[in-house]
């Protein structure tokens, strides 16, 4: 019996949470994490025939990052 009246209990939390997130979205508020790095310059620098290593190196970030913006922009 008391774990359906927990279970009651987050559910309405849950639902008060989402309108609150709903109510900052709408005010611009809630927009996320800022982007780190530049997905045109990991382009360009490909381009140029810059290696993964080189690109991560020089923008100060992994490779797996550098990776993942190619992938992303071949899509």
């Amino acid at each position: 019996m008391i774990g359906a009246f927990a279970e009651f209990e987050r559910n309405i939390i849950r639902q008060r949470q989402a309108e609150g997130i709903a109510r900052a979205k709408a005010r611009g508020v809630y927009k996320g994490r800022k982007k780190t790095i530049d997905t045109t310059s990991i382009r360009n620098m490909n381009a140029e025939g810059h290696s993964v290593t080189e690109i991560a190196a020089l923008l100060g970030v992994s490779r797996m990052t550098v990776y993942r913006s190619l992938k992303l922009i071949g899509s």
